[in-house]
């Protein structure tokens, strides 16, 4: 076989293994999003996880070509290549289904481990362990562009899952169709393996004579500097992608898939400059990234944050900016075909750590989302070590290092300023805080969620009992509460937020709420009375509300509020016809399901209305201007009945309206949803 087909079977080898690594991603995080109720933080964890295994198959490979001749180290990694077949196919067990008191993020990332860990470590294997066998074949000068051959597969992967693969296919396909393609790629590595264990048996492989484009890449023994650069700039790297993640899908814009676009211009940014060496340029890139350091800086203040139109394409320029700046500097540095495998090894144990330090310990260290903040003056500070031997730059990127400081406490200041509480965990940050009005009696206590409010009550005692936001008296919460029977009431509430809807609790009346996060329940519980003043009785349950319903006894509810869809994480799962069916058994003949859809991003409310067409229900859209009082939100809540007479009863026949399907359109179900299909 000559050189063009061996390349092209290298090739080939190289891009499946990116292809499918990328594409495995987001298919195993929908698999279990419903588990830890929709949040986007199991996409961070996920990425932990990813960069981790990422990591212990760069240091496999590193062992395996520095200690291990290529006849043993085919045997060994044919050997784990079938035992990986065995996992197959890539379908998470109802075993690792939380039961709501245990840490989501360690609960997560065990699962990854015992279903996709011996898959994922050999896909990540691949891309290191090839090149270094390409380094040592005639061809090998251009071993550089597999690296960015590699980062192309992914990024095509990561934007061909939202836009093909997960409007057209369910999730079960899914999972068939990737563990098909793993298995054809197991052939194609086994085929690459074996045929360099043929031709260079005894492990003595001849180094190539670089080539021209490769005359700037000796191959000497890396300094001590250039171990600290290959680290601290991936980890600087993999550090921004996470927070940018994190600000712009909590702070900014609450928009779902919001997380693909960060990480595909953190990839582009990988294929251009190790690519070649012309899309880098200092000159160009370095007056870019400290004017993108010092506005990102400067956007993290609260009243910039509220600008989505400016806050969103300036913190995903600044991320594509400073990550050309920080791959750029880290290809300049990388070395000669022998030190090939280390420096990868390197650059994944940066991009571990940088990972690890965003989605596992900012959520337990930091009070909210500061990891930014940091990230950007690290970053100036890692660029004044970079152009050390140049005085002025260097004094200039201390400067900046300065600015961001400044810029951050700033921000710290400012979310202190009236702050009662602030709190983070898994769930994202939460913020009680009080703002003042005029007259004092309007004054009001908030609880946001990044950029979302949560609820909100008045601080005057003879009006904290008023309900407020999403849910006044004209609200579709609000009517389906006060249609229901006249007797003693049965209310289910999935989401507590402020407990707002528990003042509309009567003596005999049993109100009982379920809420995924813990530190929801303590803040209503310290910071606001709605529970506690409720007439009602109170029952709490801590854990996804469809795993308590799926284990619990009939509750013969008279009105279920399902109050979980505002913002970017939206959880799916309460929204599929297995989630209906498992409602409908909770529900008196003549109850009321109402669902919360105001969204400013997603049309949810076909989608119910879809559902429940194919169960048999009948859904109605209650839309309120709230044009009555200014502490009133304009919202819109769905009603779901058996019966149509139960939505035709007064007030919820004045204000209900049908809603309109599109034709053709598939209802949702745990197997297959689309988000992509619901945005306005």
């Amino acid at each position: 076989m000559g050189h063009p087909g061996i390349q092209l079977l290298f090739a080939g080898t190289i891009f499946s293994s990116a292809f499918l690594l990328f594409l495995v991603q987001p298919l195993i995080a929908k698999q279990i999003l419903p588990w830890f109720g929709g949040s986007a933080a199991v996409w961070s964890i996920c990425m932990v996880f990813f960069q981790v295994v990422l990591l212990a198959g760069y240091a496999y490979a590193d062992w395996v070509t520095r200690h291990l001749r290529m006849r043993a180290q085919a045997v060994l990694h044919v050997a784990l290549l079938l035992a990986s077949l065995a996992l197959l196919p890539i379908v998470v067990g109802a075993q690792w289904k939380p039961t709501g008191t245990e840490d989501p993020a360690w609960r997560i990332l065990g699962l990854l481990f015992g279903t996709i860990g011996l898959p994922y470590f050999l896909l990540s294997t691949t891309g290191p362990l090839v090149q270094s066998w390409v380094a040592r074949t005639p061809w090998g000068a251009q071993v550089y562009r597999y690296f960015s051959l590699s980062n192309l597969a992914s990024l095509l992967s990561l934007l061909s899952y939202p836009v093909l693969i997960e409007p057209r296919s369910s999730l079960l396909q899914q999972a068939n169709g990737w563990s098909w393609g793993y298995a054809a790629f197991v052939l194609l590595c086994a085929g690459t393996t074996l045929y360099m264990a043929r031709r260079w048996p005894a492990g003595a492989m001849p180094l190539p004579s670089p080539a021209p484009s490769q005359a700037g890449v000796p191959d000497t023994p890396p300094r001590v500097a250039d171990y600290l650069l290959w680290l601290a700039l991936p980890a600087l790297a993999s550090w921004l992608l996470l927070a940018v993640t994190n600000h712009i899908t909590q702070n900014v814009a609450a928009v779902p898939f919001l997380w693909v676009l960060p990480l595909s211009l953190y990839l582009l940014t990988f294929v251009l400059c190790f690519e070649s060496d012309r899309w880098y340029r200092r000159g160009v890139f370095l007056p870019l990234a400290a004017a993108m350091l010092l506005l990102c800086a400067f956007g993290l203040q609260r009243h910039f944050v509220a600008e989505v139109r400016v806050a969103l394409p300036l913190y995903v320029a600044g991320l594509f900016v400073l990550c050309m700046f920080l791959h750029g500097e880290t290809a300049k540095l990388r070395p000669g075909p022998r030190y090939l495998t280390r420096f990868y090894l390197m650059l994944s144990l940066g991009g571990a750590l940088g990972g690890v330090t965003v989605g596992l310990v900012a959520p337990h260290v930091l009070a909210a989302y500061y990891e930014l903040g940091l990230g950007l003056m690290l970053t100036a500070l890692a660029a004044a070590f970079v152009l050390r031997r140049q005085v002025r730059l260097r004094v200039c990127c201390v400067a900046l290092a300065a600015c961001c400081t400044l810029f951050l406490l700033v921000q710290v200041g400012s979310d202190r300023a009236g702050a009662r509480s602030l709190q983070r965990n898994f769930y994202g940050a939460l913020l009680a805080y009080d703002t003042p009005a005029t007259p004092p009696s309007d004054s009001v206590r908030e609880l946001a969620h990044g950029s979302v409010k949560h609820g909100a009550q008045f601080l005057d005692p003879a009006r904290r009992r008023e309900p407020t936001t999403y849910y006044g008296e004209t609200s579709g919460i609000g009517r389906a509460i006060a249609a229901a029977p006249a007797g003693p009431r049965r209310v289910g509430l999935i989401g507590l937020g402020t407990g707002t809807l528990a003042t509309y609790g009567r003596s005999g009346d049993v109100y009982r709420i379920y809420e995924i996060n813990p530190q929801v329940f303590a803040l209503a519980d310290e910071e606001f009375t709605f529970l506690r003043d409720s007439r009602a009785r109170i029952e709490r349950v801590l854990g996804d509300a469809r795993l308590a319903l799926e284990r619990e006894p009939v509750q013969g509810f008279d009105v279920l509020a399902v109050d979980a869809f505002s913002g970017d994480s939206v959880p799916v799962h309460l929204l599929t016809a297995e989630a209906m069916d498992t409602y409908l058994r909770h529900m008196r003949p003549d109850g009321v399901i109402a669902f919360h859809v105001t969204n400013r991003f997603l049309a949810l409310a076909p989608v119910i209305a879809k559902v429940a067409e194919v169960r048999g229900l009948h859904a109605v859209l209650v839309h309120d201007d709230a044009a009555q009082a200014d502490w009133l939100r304009r919202t819109d809540w769905v009603l779901v009945a058996r019966n149509p007479q139960v939505l035709a009863r007064e007030p919820v026949r004045a204000a209900a309206a049908p809603i309109a399907t599109e034709p053709g359109q598939r209802p949702w179900t745990d197997d297959f949803n689309n988000l992509l299909g619901a945005l306005k």
